[in-house]
């Protein structure tokens, strides 16, 4: 199939495929005579596992990392757990640090509900702050 037949399959751009294969995520495909590209339908399962990767919050790279390993002939399922399991303990710390930001603002607001402009100081600002 030609690249924008690939692309309205996979409900990407044409510019995407071209950069996915810049950045070996897709392997080169073969020209026509006339130079188009002619994919085959494994690409399409490979575009969908790409983007189900970046559902999942993986980079371009670390996806690049597990495709590599698939074409030498390997299953990445042990690699792809690891690299889950980096992503679940990223996500964890992003959430605690959220919840903290959360109760904090939280605190803020409830001491600024009643405001008491003339309790600042000129250098303080604002003394919820």
């Amino acid at each position: 199939m030609r690249i924008g037949e690939l692309a309205e399959k996979t409900g990407t751009t044409t510019k995407t495929l071209r950069f996915y294969e810049d950045q070996s995520l897709l392997p080169p495909t073969e020209r026509t005579p006339t130079g188009y590209r002619d994919y085959t339908s494994g690409a399409v399962a490979r575009i969908d596992f790409i983007h189900r990767g970046q559902a999942a919050g993986l980079t371009l790279a670390q996806i690049r990392q597990i495709l590599d390993i698939r074409d030498h002939g390997q299953a990445p399922c042990g690699h792809v757990r690891d690299l889950l399991d980096a992503r679940l303990a990223d996500i964890e710390k992003q959430i605690a640090q959220l919840t903290a930001l959360h109760d904090n603002l939280a605190t803020l607001r409830d001491e600024a509900s009643d405001p008491e402009p003339d309790t600042c100081t000129a250098d303080q600002v604002c003394r919820y702050l």
